[in-house]
């Protein structure tokens, strides 16, 4: 069977429709038809290997096997002989020696498959009819003895011990409606250009907290994580993650994110002994901080007296209660707060404006290494006019074409699958590999023998793994997931289909939005969905807890539903902070658009942890420990189409509902990377969440920010 009568069955038929032509915007979309792609195979064939393709020259499907290059007219079986380690079955089971031939036959359950994507909750992989798909686009391994994707010649399919376990749903189609739009003019992924970014930013990170200890002994990891956040919201500058071309220049999120731990960072209390260190160390370094600052005499005078009174008080009483002591350390920040503030903000501003100017330097350095490596350099293309053709959405394409990739050498160990390049090693387990490959063969067009495939996901794994940070779970708050369950009551009740923040590692359906489109856009990804607009469509939002960027997704969202007419609904997920209360929330519950709010009280609803991809099953969810508000924005047509009923949200309301038989954490795994208190125990749920200081609750306290 030659390789040029392969053919992939491709679920998506012509997502992108030709640019010929225009269409009325009172026409129908052009799009994939609506009904369900049928199922291919179940998924523990596609994680041995196996695919269906299409010959044809016989005109009929086959099934092909990219870890050994074994075609089979009928539907593969696990557990039959390996056909090049023993070409005889002498080793094979006894059940498998009646076929004289060597061919098996088919069984009744082997007629029929699953789709690898159908299974939304955990549950043994159940086998259902499946029927062909007329193909469209080749996908055929590399030429007959060598292995796809520069895998190593020692490496063998193992099998899943364990029935696996689907967290998305990537069969769902799309109801998102957008204007045909050109190419993207970003620079393709490379592991060379990744490498050199992952080692600046590590760079640029170390050298903040360096600056930050010159204030502040406080370590705070999350923090840089939050500037990358609040900086590319605004950033105009070419690099994906390192923020350039930013007004204004000094962070509103990274000066109050230093300002927050001066003289030192507040935590949550639980007893007295604890409450009383705090105090005595807040009155200790207030004292040291004015001492070493050039401030004004009547500075001097107020924070001296007040941190000396506070020391000498507390070596009288000690019959005080965790009550006296937390009302006697906000007495003392009311007292000396402003004159710390004074006599730090021009050391904070400086710290702000030497790494916006670091950070810019390396974005310029890192795209002159980038434009030397392609071989046809971009020029500046001009301005292309808005299209008027409506469409469904479709990943992002690139104007330039991909260079060659080096190589990246995959193995397994055990449920892991490693990738390295250049002794630089990520981690992903086999399950969300898997999920990465089906997304690219969803979604990718230029590479149909996955020949870069390994290349482009060690350079999403990397890119994901630098925005992080190298602490241990640092950072993975900020991919954060709704339940599985909470999907498909949102499915059902809502219609939604597009995800407005995730990723190829966290997301529910093969449409998303998310922060990268250079490395995301094989995998699915839409863009970042501040520059992405629709016309019609259901939306989940569930933003990264950050005020500066949820503010801007409200804008963008009313103006969304100001401009269309066609049926158009946000339902979105933010915290429910009330101390003070955050401006997107404040907006949105006075928009005009808004249909109903829930919120769902916290420890009584879980999240889906952003290290999914990499953390262990029992600890893939964990117990918010805030509020959550829901809010429904709908245009007439929306509320229309997808009104808030109360039978509705009652169905999404018992989604909500933790499962008794899944253990969960009590907060995010974030909070431990970043030494912030936690509540360990479960007696500790009837305990309120302490209120330090006014805006110490939202960014200090144990608050999980996620990109989801």
């Amino acid at each position: 069977m030659s390789n040029d009568s392969q053919v992939s069955v491709k679920g998506e038929v012509a997502i992108m429709p030709s640019p010929s032509g225009s269409a009325s915007s009172q026409e129908p979309p052009l799009s994939p038809s609506t009904t369900s792609k049928p199922p291919e195979l179940p998924d523990e064939l596609v994680q041995a290997g196996w695919s269906k393709c299409w010959s044809r020259r016989e005109n009929r499907p086959y099934y092909f096997n990219r870890f050994t290059n074994q075609s089979l007219w009928e539907v593969p079986v696990l557990g039959q002989h390996d056909v090049i380690s023993d070409p005889l079955g002498l080793n094979a089971a006894s059940s498998d020696s009646g076929d004289s031939n060597g061919q098996r036959k088919r069984r009744i359950s082997e007629e029929q498959g699953a789709g690898p994507n159908s299974i939304k909750r955990v549950k043994v992989l159940k086998v259902t009819s499946c029927r062909c798909v007329e193909p469209t686009t080749p996908i055929s391994p590399s030429t007959p003895g060598a292995k796809p994707w520069n895998s190593a010649p020692e490496d063998k399919p193992t099998q899943p011990a364990t029935p696996t376990t689907i967290y998305w749903d990537l069969d769902a189609q799309t109801n998102a409606v957008i204007r045909e739009h050109p190419p993207a003019n970003h620079l393709p992924p490379h592991p060379e250009i990744e490498l050199q970014r992952a080692q600046l930013v590590t760079k640029l990170r170390q050298h903040y907290h360096e600056l930050s200890a010159l204030l502040s002994p406080s370590e705070s990891p999350s923090s840089f994580n939050r500037w990358l956040l609040e900086r590319k919201v605004i950033d105009k500058g070419h690099d994906p993650l390192l923020p350039s071309d930013c007004e204004p220049v000094i962070s509103p999120s990274m000066f109050r994110e230093i300002m927050n731990d001066i003289p030192i960072r507040l935590s949550r209390i639980k007893y007295k002994e604890e409450a009383r260190k705090l105090l005595f160390k807040y009155a200790e370094a207030a004292k040291k901080m004015i001492d070493s600052r050039n401030a004004s005499p009547e500075s001097r005078k107020v924070v001296k007296w007040n941190a000396e009174d506070t020391m000498s008080w507390l070596r009288r009483d000690h019959s005080a209660s965790k009550e006296d002591y937390m009302d006697r350390l906000e007495h003392l920040r009311q007292q000396c707060g402003p004159h710390l503030t004074a006599v730090a903000k021009d050391s904070v501003e400086g710290i702000c404006s030497k790494i916006y100017q670091l950070s810019a330097e390396y974005s310029r350095r890192m795209r002159q290494t980038h434009l030397s490596l392609l071989q046809d350099p971009p020029t500046e293309a001009s301005a292309s006019p808005q299209q008027s053709r409506l469409v469904y959405c479709y990943p992002v394409r690139l104007a330039l074409p991909s260079p060659p990739l080096p190589r990246v050498e995959l193995h397994f160990e055990n449920d892991v699958s490693c990738l390295r390049f250049r002794g630089e090693m990520v981690k992903v387990n086999r399950g969300h590999f898997s999920k990465l490959e089906l997304l690219y063969r969803y979604s990718c067009i230029d590479d149909p023998r996955f020949e870069k495939f390994l290349s482009r996901v060690w350079c999403l794994l990397k890119r994901y793994q630098v925005m992080f940070g190298s602490g241990a779970n640092e950072g993975t708050g900020l991919q954060g997931a709704l339940p599985v369950s909470v999907f498909e009551a949102l499915i059902r009740q809502f219609g939604v289909s597009f995800e407005c923040f995730a990723s190829p590692l966290n997301c529910y359906f093969k449409q998303f939005g998310s922060a990268f489109p250079d490395t995301d856009g094989f995998f699915g990804s839409r863009g970042p969905f501040l520059s992405f607009c629709p016309v019609s469509g259901s939306f989940e939002a569930n933003p990264p807890f950050c005020e500066e960027l949820m503010d801007i997704m409200v804008t963008h969202f009313e103006a969304l539903l100001e401009k269309s007419s066609e049926p158009l609904s946000f339902i979105v997920f933010v915290p429910e902070w009330r101390d003070p209360v955050t401006p997107a929330l404040t907006r949105m519950e006075g928009s005009r658009f808004l249909r109903h709010q829930l919120n769902i009280p916290a420890f009584e609803h879980e999240y889906r942890s952003g290290s999914q991809h990499i953390c262990k099953r029992d600890e893939m969810y964990y117990r918010a420990v805030h509020g959550t508000a829901v809010l429904f924005l709908q245009n007439d047509a929306g509320f229309a189409k997808w009104a808030p009923t109360p039978e509705r949200l009652a169905e999404l309301m018992a989604a909500y509902r933790p499962s008794p038989s899944r253990p969960a954490t009590l907060s995010s795994p974030e909070l431990v990377g970043d030494g912030r208190c936690l509540l360990p125990e479960r007696r500790r749920f009837r305990l309120p969440v302490a209120s330090l200081l006014t805006r110490k609750t939202r960014d200090q306290v144990c608050w999980v920010t996620r990109w989801r």
